[in-house]
């Protein structure tokens, strides 16, 4: 082989430069598209961190106020008149007449106790009554003839007004005797126990043997007394409820209320009002409220948990908003607005009552406000916010009513009056 030909084939031909110049290209492409791609990657990361920093904010509308107020409360019924009977005298049950449960009428006897101790001391007290008559009678005689013999030399007058104070002090001895043969009657009388009015024994403590101390009732094994029974005039019932301060102002005279009982669901007993303590208790904040219902048929029992709901007038012209929208910081009570440039704006508003779940702004908004739901402490004046629709079915804020719903909450649930169709979130 020679030298031209030995040049020639270590020359590339030019399909190998062809393949090279391909190569190169594409590895130029690669690398620019790698960094034309990881310049987007940044660039749309740089949009997603700028627009993740723009808070997300639900909205809602001040509502107008329900017409009518509802708050349901505990309650206790008590009866109409209740009274633990205990023993006036000192001795053992000879037998008891009433059970639980029986109807008692006024003066009806429901046990005797045996009293011997007192039976001897009632027999002595007349024995001493008797002797003070007698000698009340001789000294009356004794005074009549030492009288008749007064002006003449057999007596003095000194021993005649003797015998007459010595009469008169006989007499008082006869008073003071038949007072205490009076106490020990009356204490005899206390031998049957009676029912003090008509009404249902709710409660016998008294077995047959029984010893029972004098004022104290039955005396258990640890030395406590204890009352024999309980009777409990049901013919009506009291209610007591605790009324907050925040709804002390629908207590009046004219004040009415649907009590529930859970022994008898469904059924709605009509109360009505009768007194209230008109002071607050300190500890508590709530005003003690005392209703009456009927119980003719016999159906309530004494000492049962109820559920009293009332019902009073609203004001309609006072807005109400959840409770969740208010800001509590120290410039005072505020909500966030949200103005037509999506940015905040902190107002401050004056807080009315409470009404559970809503509370009444008394000043500071107007119906065709914006407010955040559930604002975060975070948000400031000024800042920009998104805003995106509430999540169906969960806290989508629902038109109101003029009727209020009713909920197991303790407290008074108005209804929410929407503004728009793009009201916000309702806590």
């Amino acid at each position: 082989m020679s030298a031209v030909e030995q040049t020639r084939g270590s020359k590339p031909s030019g399909r190998g430069k062809l393949l090279a110049g391909v190569g190169v290209i594409l590895a130029v492409v690669v690398v620019g598209g790698g960094i034309i791609q990881r310049q987007m990657h940044v660039s749309a990361l740089h949009q997603q961190t700028e627009d993740a920093a723009i808070p997300r904010v639900q909205l809602i509308s001040p509502a107008r106020g329900p017409s009518i107020r509802t708050l349901d409360l505990p309650g206790n019924i008590s009866a109409w008149y209740l009274a633990p009977i205990y023993a006036q005298v000192s001795g053992y049950v000879r037998m008891w007449y009433k059970d639980f449960g029986a109807e008692v009428k006024a003066g009806d006897v429901l046990a005797t106790i045996d009293t011997p101790g007192l039976d001897a001391q009632y027999a002595a007290s007349k024995a001493n009554f008797d002797v003070a008559m007698a000698r009340y009678k001789l000294a009356q005689i004794t005074a009549k003839r030492w009288k008749a013999l007064q002006g003449t030399q057999a007596v003095s007058q000194q021993e005649v007004d003797v015998q007459a104070a010595n009469a008169e002090a006989e007499q008082a001895q006869v008073e003071a005797a038949r007072h205490e043969v009076s106490r020990y009657a009356a204490l005899i009388g206390f031998k049957q126990i009676v029912a003090p009015f008509d009404g249902v024994v709710t409660s016998r403590l008294a077995d047959v043997g029984d010893y029972v101390n004098a004022g104290g009732g039955d005396v258990s094994s640890r030395g406590t007394a204890t009352e024999l029974f309980s009777v409990a005039d049901v013919h009506r019932m009291r209610v007591f409820v605790s009324v907050p301060q925040d709804y002390a102002d629908i207590i009046s005279p004219k004040l009415t209320a649907e009590v529930t009982v859970p022994q008898h669901p469904g059924r709605v007993y009509k109360a009505t009002f009768l007194a209230t303590a008109g002071a607050f208790n300190s500890t508590t904040r709530t005003v003690t409220t005392e209703l009456t219902l009927d119980n003719s048929d016999r159906t309530l029992w004494p000492d049962s948990y109820a559920t009293v709901h009332f019902r009073a007038p609203g004001d309609p012209d006072i807005l109400v908003i959840p409770e969740g929208a208010l800001i509590f910081r120290a410039e005072g009570m505020q909500v966030a607005l949200v103005d037509e440039h999506n940015r905040i704006r902190l107002h401050n508003v004056t807080v009315g009552t409470n009404l559970g779940t809503t509370v009444q702004i008394r000043g500071g908004l107007k119906v065709t406000d914006r407010l955040v739901n559930n604002p975060s402490a975070g948000l400031l004046d000024g800042q920009e916010v998104r805003v995106v629709d509430a999540t169906p079915g969960y806290n989508a804020q629902r038109p109101t009513g003029s009727e209020p719903v009713r909920s197991d909450d303790v407290r008074a649930m108005p209804n929410d009056r929407a503004g728009t169709e793009e009201a916000g979130a309702r806590q």
